[in-house]
């Protein structure tokens, strides 16, 4: 492992480099204009593979861009074996005039790279194969690995799921290292242990044939955009409790032992309101800010759209008015009973001289994973030799697909970390790794995979 540890320390400016080079890929897995550049970035990451010795390394198609692939099993049957997950997928860089830098055009400033990827998680999965050459320039590798590198993460990881169940056999493994996750602070070491799930909804709301004239129609004929308005703000009380018939049936209770690892936590609502940019927070009462994100489901608005919305004016009532809605979910809700629910509630609520239809667009279920997992205490023992602290264990407010998938499929766990940090503005512009942090995490995975041994 010193040895390892002495050539990260080595090489630190050419695993720069290889990161630098990744991020000039624009894989822009939204964007059908980008597909050869995902087939680039796939390619880029099978020769990684294959310069650090991996086995049947596959860029393996799918209906959609393609998974890569490769192992190594040269540590026998009664060694672990760790399937490494990620993906090159980015999220589209608009708006491009906000960017400081041009964002496939990597830049260190002060102790930060920018570029699209460079925290999710291009940078995340360059900690990982960096660590995996560390060991393999310097010895032989302890555990088995396997490693599945997604290019659909950003939309949804559409086509993930079927790949999984054709491929259970070559990805069997004894449990995930997920690297998708991020820490609190620079200073703060984090092992997520829980995700919560996803509904993601598009609800249109019809009236009129067509746009009509606000003053001869107007009063006469029920606005949908009106009609919208009103059926979401119904779907909170006051005190933003979500009001969907049976929404918090199968909500689990917090412990007094998970409330107070909460309380532990080092985020103040103060941490909340300044990442936010807001002058004060909102939300179910009863609650901390911590556990309203972690343990809590909700339902937010994610986009309006009805009638004209060009400069200037035009007086229409509008023909139609639609509403995409995310529900966040805790374990033992399930999408389909969300669904449920949220039909049940438009069917009270909605008047019926309008037309409704609630299309169910994606989702993901939640996830948890035992603190007593041998690969949570191999990263836990791992980061605290190098962050000098134990690490937090923490349950993320966002849903990681493939981790569902993993549990349901294989039947294993995923350990989730990654050294991305709250302010590193992921899927906005000028996002950033900070390169300290990230070297630190390379160090990590190195000492995880011989602690795991």
């Amino acid at each position: 492992m010193n040895l390892a540890l002495a050539y990260v320390d080595q090489n630190r400016d050419k695993f720069l480099a290889d990161l630098r080079e990744i991020l000039t890929i624009p894989s822009i897995s939204t964007d059908p204009e980008r597909k050869a550049d995902m087939q680039r970035a796939a390619e880029w990451i099978s020769l990684q593979l294959r310069g650090l010795g991996m086995a049947k390394v596959q860029v393996m198609p799918t209906a959609g861009h393609p998974v890569v692939f490769g192992e190594w099993l040269g540590a026998g049957t009664s060694a672990p074996t760790v399937l490494i997950y990620g993906h090159y997928d980015v999220q589209p860089p608009d708006p491009l005039e906000l960017w400081s830098s041009p964002p496939f055009e990597p830049e260190v400033r002060g102790d930060y790279l920018y570029a699209r990827g460079a925290a999710d998680m291009k940078g995340q999965v360059l900690a990982c194969l960096k660590a995996v050459e560390a060991i393999v320039r310097t010895g032989a590798l302890p555990v088995n690995i396997k490693w599945l590198i997604e290019g659909e993460e950003e939309i949804g990881s559409e086509n993930l799921d079927l790949f999984i169940q054709e491929h259970k056999d070559l990805l069997a493994c004894d449990f995930c290292l997920n690297a998708d996750a991020g820490m609190l602070a620079a200073g703060e070491p984090s092992i997520t242990t829980g995700l919560r799930g996803l509904a993601y909804y598009e609800l249109r709301v019809h009236g009129p044939a067509k746009d009509l004239h606000s003053g001869m129609y107007g009063g006469i004929v029920h606005n949908p955009a009106q009609v919208l308005s009103e059926l979401i703000a119904g779907m909170h009380d006051a005190k933003g409790k979500v009001m969907l018939p049976g929404f918090y049936d199968k909500v689990r209770r917090l412990s007094p032992g998970e409330r107070r690892d909460f309380a532990r936590l080092p985020v103040r609502d103060r941490m909340y309101r300044e990442q936010a940019g807001v002058s004060a927070l909102w939300g179910e009462p009863g609650f901390t800010p911590a556990e309203r994100v972690g343990a809590r489901p909700t339902l937010e608005v994610n986009g309006l759209l009805s009638g004209f919305t060009g400069v200037g004016s035009k007086t229409v009532l509008p023909a139609w008015a639609m509403a995409k809605i995310s529900c966040r979910l805790v374990p033992d809700q399930t999408e389909a009973g969300t669904t449920r629910q949220l039909r049940a509630y438009l069917k009270q609520r909605a008047p019926r001289d309008i037309r409704w239809e609630l299309v169910y667009l994606h989702g993901a279920g939640a996830a948890l994973t035992s603190t007593g997992n041998p690969g949570v205490q191999a990263m836990r023992l791992a980061m605290k030799e190098v962050w000098g602290k134990e690490p937090h264990f923490l349950r993320e407010g966002g849903s990681i697909g493939v981790v569902v998938q993993l549990q349901r499929h294989l039947k294993v766990d995923s350990i989730l970390c990654g050294f991305a940090l709250p302010d590193s503005d992921m899927h906005s512009p000028n996002e950033k790794q900070h390169l300290p942090t990230w070297f630190r995490g390379i160090e990590t995975m190195v000492r995880f995979v011989h602690h795991l041994a």
